[in-house]
């Protein structure tokens, strides 16, 4: 029997039964449609993390206290507090005979508060750099000016706002040499940052920055920097200077064993790579449970197809009787099952898509630089899952159906 002809009786056989074909399919298009999004949102999350990294620039280096395995994050971002790092590593670091290709360093502390201004108040970030933070992050002050490495050193209680706690603290009002106050400690506003938005997942316009010292002895009370950054003159002398520093800050810490490192030392490209990696293994666990529910529809598919043989029984003995052979019985239920499984895998695909852009359109209207992927090779695997998973459940019931007795089945009720 021709292709065409069984294909037409197997349409006939599966419109006879609308409701139980289309909840028959509803299992693959569940599963297809959560690889989709799955696939789609980690690509999406990728971009946003290489959109902010990017952001903080290609040339800068970051030091972390703490040594940690080679590609595994440092402990302070896992919430281990380390003192290693202190302010007499940042001046050997400025030093070019240590650092050739150095232009700028420094260190970072950041606490939360509340930050007062007379009757207003807000939930904010202060963070303590040194005079170096405007070179180092390429952010220049928009109004007044930062503070200087003098006035860091004496612990000046001085600080420059970002856009944000300007617009709600002050409103319209100019905050240049108003006094806000931090953890009960008064601090003179000298400077207003531009609107900077999210870079490296902070908030920038809602940090108000103060110097080091004054954040260390005054708000915090420690002595050492939770982060350092070095600004390197250009991202292909960055290799070279991850080696710099690290026999610079060996030498300062008396570290002659590399297994005895206080630090680790990230580029941009390093703290890029740990992270895809993360996201990459994630993303395809993610996809790994969805594509269970694959499973699940490809057994729901073969227990209705059990089901459509024992009610068909009649249907197939006089098919037979009038000289159907097995291999025409055996491809009709096969073409059944292909086809609820590949329409099945169709609308999952265009139901994943449309979910994937709403949620990339959210995204991008929340303020995160989302990018929309729905990748080819998604679609080309879920197509490819739908027919396997027809062919694969599908077969058992197809060749119970093409060796039934024609007279046995002749005589079922």
């Amino acid at each position: 029997m021709q292709f065409t002809s069984l294909f037409k009786i197997s349409l006939t056989a599966l419109r006879a039964k609308k409701s139980r074909t289309f909840l028959t399919m509803l299992g693959i298009i569940i599963g297809i449609a959560s690889v989709i999004i799955i696939m789609s949102v980690g690509a999406g999350a990728q971009s946003l993390i290489v959109n902010q990294i990017k952001s903080v620039g290609s040339n800068l280096i970051s030091i972390f206290p703490g040594k940690s395995e080679e590609k595994g994050p440092p402990p302070s971002v896992m919430g281990i507090v380390n003192t290693s790092l202190k302010d007499e590593d940042i001046f050997v670091l400025q030093n070019p005979n240590n650092v050739p290709h150095v232009v700028a360093v420094t260190g970072y502390n950041r606490g939360t508060s509340t930050i007062l201004w007379r009757d207003e108040e807000m939930d904010g970030t202060f963070e303590g750099v040194n005079s170096f933070y405007p070179a180092v992050e390429d952010a220049p002050v928009e109004s007044g000016r930062f503070f200087t490495e003098e006035e860091n050193m004496s612990l000046s209680r001085v600080a420059v706002i970002g856009s944000e706690v300007k617009n709600t603290l002050f409103g319209d009002a100019d905050p240049l040499g108003q006094n806000i106050k931090i953890k009960k400690v008064v601090f003179t506003i000298i400077g207003v940052m531009p609107v900077r938005g999210t870079k490296g997942f902070q908030n920038q316009d809602n940090l108000v920055y103060i110097p080091q010292k004054t954040a260390q002895k005054l708000l915090l009370g420690i002595n050492y920097n939770s982060l350092v950054r070095v600004k390197i003159d250009n991202e292909n002398n960055v290799s070279q200077s991850v080696n710099d520093i690290t026999l610079t800050l060996r030498e300062q810490h008396n570290i002659t064993d590399p297994a005895n490192d206080d630090f680790t030392i990230r580029s941009q490209q390093d703290a890029l790579n740990v992270l895809l990696s993360v996201t990459d293994a994630l993303k395809f666990f993610l996809a790994a449970i969805a594509a269970i529910s694959l499973i699940v529809g490809g057994v729901g598919i073969m227990n209705i197809m059990l089901v459509s043989v024992t009610e068909r029984t009649r249907e197939i003995g006089l098919r037979k009787a009038v000289g159907a052979k097995n291999n025409a019985i055996l491809s009709q239920f096969l073409i059944e099952s292909v086809i609820i499984t590949l329409v099945g895998g169709l609308i999952g695909i265009i139901i994943g898509a449309v979910i994937s852009i709403l949620i990339a359109l959210v995204a991008r209207y929340l303020g995160y630089s989302w990018d929309l992927a729905i990748s080819p090779f998604s679609i080309v695997l879920a197509t490819s899952i739908s027919i396997l998973i027809g062919l694969t459940f599908g077969i058992y019931p197809a060749q119970r159906a093409s060796k039934l007795n024609p007279i046995e089945a002749l005589r079922y009720e």
